[in-house]
């Protein structure tokens, strides 16, 4: 009868993830894993195989975690162009300044490289910019790319804010879309109903 399990895969793969948010994802190993966690390198040798399906198990918790902020900011959003603007301010976070930042995107190259990984992003790419245009279903002159074409506007604007992390990145991209969206919509900014 196997040993019941003393620290759950979701508690691990939690520990995996912040120790590769903070130390990059090279510093994952079972030895740095096994001293944040309390379980033996054995142990998570028994669970994950090895180093790459170790970090894949991690990142691919982390898209389970997107996912289901994804899915509550676009439960949470009216069906408008604010409520587009809102689901992308939701999903901005809060990075913890520009170092956080910075090693996010080191997680993202890890993405780039393991095919499943790109696939999941892929996946929630399409999510996030059906949800956008949903938002501008009754809005007159909006293009029909308007999903994607925010969402990757949206990351632009994340971008940028990171060579010039001055005020809080919810204001940098509220105000960036806002002016995206007057900027792409025929009328401009469409009134409040």
């Amino acid at each position: 009868m196997p040993r019941p399990k003393t620290m759950p895969d979701r508690a691990v793969l939690a520990a995996a993830l912040k120790l590769m948010h903070e130390k990059g994802p090279d510093a994952l190993t079972f030895a740095s894993l096994a001293a944040v966690s309390g379980l033996s390198p054995s142990t998570l040798v028994q669970r994950f195989k090895n180093k790459e399906e170790l970090a894949r198990a991690a990142l691919l918790f982390a898209w389970d975690e997107l996912d289901a902020r994804t899915q509550a900011a676009i439960a949470a959003a009216p069906k408008t162009p604010q409520g587009a603007v809102d689901i992308l301010v939701a999903l901005s976070g809060d990075y913890g300044g520009i170092e956080a930042y910075a090693e996010g995107l080191l997680m993202l190259r890890e993405d780039f490289r393991d095919s499943r990984l790109r696939a999941r992003g892929a996946i929630w790419g399409q999510v996030l910019s059906r949800a956008i245009a949903e938002c501008f279903a009754s809005t007159p002159g909006a293009p029909e790319t308007i999903g994607m074409l925010m969402a990757s506007q949206w990351q632009g604007c994340l971008t940028w804010w990171g060579f010039d992390p001055t005020g809080p990145i919810d204001v940098h991209v509220r105000r960036n879309l806002a002016d995206f969206v007057m900027a792409v919509l025929p009328d401009g900014w469409p009134a409040k109903p």
